[in-house]
């Protein structure tokens, strides 16, 4: 797949660039090609995507080629806190987005950051490390995927982004059914380790969400406000993508509580186990203590020692530890010490 090189001189730390006509077929920028305006009226609209590690896109953020300079400066700065900025027709986005490697894989977690400029008739898009959703988008896009506008594309990214969290979702939700089917199991041990990762990973995927939803949710109230300036398509995008973070927020957090509540029960049955088995030693304990304690008093190498005259002296001693050791439990029972809890 071709692409722009980061030294294209028209347009420095460009990545590559896609034009799209009126009915949303897209088209690849190819190196020395021209780079075409943001609001280029031969085009239906106009994506860039910029890496925005050079230090040359600075000057094209302050020149306005990137956008409205000051909400470009206010996107693309290094603040990778998720947000949304609207001015007039514009906003700006900071999204969560998954990293991706050398390889061309790409991690579970959404814990990158891809930052957005959304226009009329453009869309900017750039990062500071490799993320999927842009390649995905782009590569769906050349091979033949119609995007009618640049809210649709936006919806794209964040689309992608559901679709690893419904995945990890998934994945976790049946790691927690075969960890509860063991729980059930009375002939297998609790064990709760397996937890700790799974409960680990639903925690920081739900705060991520989170953020992603809080953006889309502030974009689909301030679509709503009297006099906004922004299009129609993007409150729709906004709605549809608010309704699907919204579900899968609900199924995270479900999730979350799952595993939490998982992860507790097996604590109690394990302290409950425990509890019996001290309880258990507690009472073989007081059983054994009067015979310990009558076989130390015999055991004396003293002079006028009970018994130590007689024949039968060990019998009558080993008779007096078990009559205590008797004394005691029937003590234990009289008490009810040793019966279970109702």
């Amino acid at each position: 797949m071709p692409h722009l090189l980061i030294e294209e001189s028209p347009l420095p730390g460009l990545i590559f660039a896609l034009t799209f006509d009126a009915e949303g077929r897209g088209r690849q920028i190819g190196p020395g090609d021209e780079i075409p305006s943001l609001d280029d009226p031969d085009y239906g609209f106009v994506w860039l995507h910029v890496d925005l590690v050079d230090a040359r896109t600075e000057a094209l953020i302050l020149e306005g080629r990137l956008g409205p300079a000051r909400l470009a400066a206010a996107t693309f700065a290094r603040d990778e806190h998720q947000r949304v900025v609207v001015d007039g027709p514009h906003a700006g986005f900071v999204i969560a987005d998954r990293e991706r490697a050398f390889d061309g894989s790409s991690s579970e977690e959404p814990n990158g950051r891809l930052h957005c400029i959304l226009g009329p008739r453009f869309l900017v898009s750039g990062r500071r490390h490799a993320t999927a959703c842009a390649v995905a988008a782009r590569d769906a896009v050349l091979s033949g995927t119609l995007v009618p506008g640049p809210a649709k594309l936006l919806e794209r990214f964040v689309g992608s982004t559901v679709e690893a969290l419904i995945a990890t979702a998934d994945r976790l939700s049946t790691a927690l059914d075969a960890i509860e089917d063991d729980m059930l199991d009375e002939t297998k041990v609790d064990d709760a380790r397996p937890l700790g990762p799974i409960r680990r990973q639903s925690v920081r995927s739900h705060r991520q969400l989170a953020g992603l939803r809080a953006v889309f949710h502030r974009l689909e109230d301030e679509a709503g406000t009297e006099g906004d300036q922004l299009p129609d398509a993007v409150g729709a995008m906004a709605a549809r993508v608010v309704q699907r973070l919204d579900s899968l927020h609900r199924d995270m957090h479900v999730l979350s509580e799952r595993s939490r509540l998982l992860q507790d029960e097996i604590a109690a049955r394990t302290t409950a186990l425990t509890n019996r088995q001290l309880f258990t030693l507690s009472i073989l304990t007081a059983l054994f203590l009067p015979p310990t304690l009558v076989t130390g008093v015999f055991g004396m190498n003293t002079k006028g020692l009970f018994f130590s005259e007689s024949d039968s002296g060990s019998v009558i001693a080993l008779a007096i530890g078990a009559l205590a050791a008797l004394a005691v439990y029937l003590v234990i029972r009289r008490l009810n010490v040793a019966g279970r809890p109702g």
